[in-house]
């Protein structure tokens, strides 16, 4: 797997299915670390020791040892921890049902091929011919976090536990899978169909939550809340809940930048003697990022850092990850470092009334971080923070690091203009639909999980969320980048918001582990002589949808929606694109639609 996958599908808590087994992948306290590369982003952890404490000291990438040829060597033992899990096992011959401990079932392991490692049944045959026991196709879930095995003794026998000794069988009738047409067996003859384990019947089948986490073996909480039955590979069985950040320079001398990144290593070395100094610097984790540059200079630049130190990262309690990358977009001076390059662009003729500044990117690190997950549900996607009781552990104790994965791209970042957003947030057609529409949409949304409704990010954000989409969408058809591959970053605040500086602005990025991150595609695609006409068709195309008038017309009040004008077929985005979830969008604050007019950004 790729060390993003490690975050956004398979994180601590998550199932997967390998080729012949199902497993679990196991908490942080039981990952080595001996492989696992620390991460410099000071922001970004920060940011997470606003979430989980400040014991939390570093950002780590997966373990990882490149490959060799040798199917036994040390690569082999390096990677990601899972657990077997669900912990049932049905024989795909016989049908027989029951424990991988039970002694029904043997491992067979294959140290050469580890793909084709698998339990086998002793029902018949022998060696390789016996039938492979595979995962069980049901477990339960409940919206605290917790994981566990399906009751099947418990279900079959309707609420009676049994004595020991009864042996199931998992049968299916028909062809299409459905639950329907599962039924679990035993030899004293109970049965019961799956169909009972969902929807309302289930409330009165299933026991209360047993409060287990299989990441962390051993670990349950009291919970005892009502518990879900989901199919094995449930897409909501696990949902991730992360922070972002981009390396922005930490100073306009390269050197001084790299010195910055890696300043909680060097910064003790700052106040031994010079000689000292230059004889341990070599033998730090840093070294092969300064090394260029010589030991004399490095050793210049550690002195002048500690001399200069900003007070703001002295008291270590910037947690606003978006100011200082919108400093870093708008500011007049072009950035060249490894890590992040500017390039100002003059503005397209068609976008100069309403954009103020085009910057294209062509180098761009982005670093997420996984503080968490959810179950069922999936997290509030900051319009709220998400309950703690929610929020499932990704250690035993509280942990002292979390995994991170960095990826490179690059983009181009839009700048509206101040004024023309705020002359169009006072329009009383837009103040209008905020007020009648979305707000009281937002409020609902927000009573029915019973959190406090005061995240509501304003009509200006859903704007320029709404503008990103369509731009977006536009791009992927235009270029052959993929829609997933594309990602944005909104800016939007309004002056009025405790006195900070206004934003108004957005980022498109791609931010790939693979190539195509990286060819330049979509910084050709930001130039003054490609853009405009992108913009326009992608306005062009904002104005009808194919699901029209249904998707023009839709009336977030009606079922506490947080998108007005807006559907899979005109806006919505992949997982990876969105940092929203798709929430807070509505085609008719860009342009005219067959439901509203009036509020249209671009109308006039």
């Amino acid at each position: 797997m790729r060390p993003n996958q490690l975050l956004h599908t398979y994180g601590a808590g998550a199932m997967a299915d390998l080729p012949n087994l199902s497993v679990v992948m196991l908490g942080l306290d039981f990952w080595n670390l001996e492989r696992s590369r620390p991460v410099q982003e000071e922001r970004l952890l920060t940011a997470v020791r606003a979430k989980l404490g400040r014991q939390v000291t570093a950002l780590r990438l997966p373990p990882y040892l490149p490959e060799t040829s040798d199917p036994f060597g040390q690569w082999t033992k390096v990677g990601v921890p899972v657990g077997l899990f669900p912990g049932w096992l049905r024989c795909s011959r016989c049908n027989r049902l029951a424990e991988a401990t039970s002694g029904l079932f043997d491992l067979e392991p294959d140290p050469v091929r580890p793909d084709h490692v698998r339990y086998a049944h002793k029902c018949w045959g022998s060696g390789k011919k016996r039938p492979a026991a595979l995962p069980a196709r049901f477990v339960l879930a409940c919206e605290n976090g917790h994981l566990d095995d399906f009751p099947w003794h418990f279900y079959s026998h309707r609420g009676v536990q049994p004595d020991s000794g009864h042996s199931l069988r998992m049968t299916e009738s028909g062809s299409t899978g459905e639950a329907a047409n599962v039924f679990v067996t035993c030899e004293c003859n109970a049965r019961r169909s799956m169909s009972e384990a969902f929807g309302e019947a289930a409330e009165f089948s299933l026991p209360g939550c047993r409060g287990r986490h299989p990441h962390l073996p051993g670990k349950f909480d009291e919970c005892g809340q009502p518990v879900r039955a989901l199919v094995l590979g449930a897409t909501n069985s696990w949902f991730p809940t992360q922070l972002r950040a981009f390396t922005v320079p930490r100073d306009r001398d390269p050197l001084m930048h790299v010195v910055a990144e890696f300043w909680k290593e060097l910064e003790i070395l700052a106040k031994l003697p010079e000689e000292v100094a230059k004889q341990i610097i070599p033998n730090q984790n840093c070294w092969p990022d300064l090394e260029r540059y010589g030991i004399d200079k490095v050793w210049r630049a550690v002195v002048e850092r500690a001399r200069h130190r900003p007070r703001n990262e002295r008291r270590g309690d910037n947690v606003d990850l978006y100011q200082p990358e919108w400093d870093a977009f708008t500011s007049d001076r072009s950035a060249n470092q490894p890590d992040f390059t500017t390039v100002r662009e003059p503005v397209p003729e068609n976008t100069g009334s309403w954009l103020n500044r085009l910057v294209l990117v062509p180098r761009l690190r982005e670093v997420a971080a996984l503080y968490g997950f959810t179950r069922i549900d999936a997290p509030e996607w900051e319009v709220q923070d998400t309950p703690d009781q929610r929020r499932a552990p990704l250690s035993l104790s509280e942990p002292t690091w979390v995994p991170c994965a960095e990826t490179r791209g690059e983009g181009f970042f839009l700048r509206f203009d101040e004024e023309r957003v705020a002359r169009w947030e006072a329009r009383p057609e837009v103040r209008q639909r905020e007020g009648n529409v979305l707000l009281p949409a937002h409020r609902l949304w927000c009573r029915q999980r019973d959190v406090d409704a005061a995240g509501w990010p304003g009509m200006r954000y859903v704007l320029l969320h709404t503008f990103a989409h369509t731009l977006i969408r536009e791009l992927a058809l235009d270029s052959g980048y993929s829609a997933a591959g594309i990602g944005e970053r909104i800016y939007a605040r309004s002056a009025a918001e405790n006195g900070q500086t206004p934003m108004a602005g957005i980022l498109l990025y791609t931010a790939a582990p693979d190539s195509e991150g990286t060819l330049g595609g979509l910084v050709s695609l930001g130039k003054t002589e490609r853009l405009g006409q992108l913009v326009d068709q992608a306005l062009e195309a904002a104005e009808l949808c194919s699901s029209d008038p249904l998707c023009s017309e839709h009336d977030p009040r009606v079922h506490g929606r947080l998108y007005g004008a807006a559907c899979h077929a005109c806006l919505f985005a992949a997982e990876t694109s969105c940092e929203r979830g798709n929430q807070y969008l509505d085609r008719a604050l860009l342009v005219d639609t067959l439901g509203t007019a009036g509020c249209g950004f671009f109308t006039d």
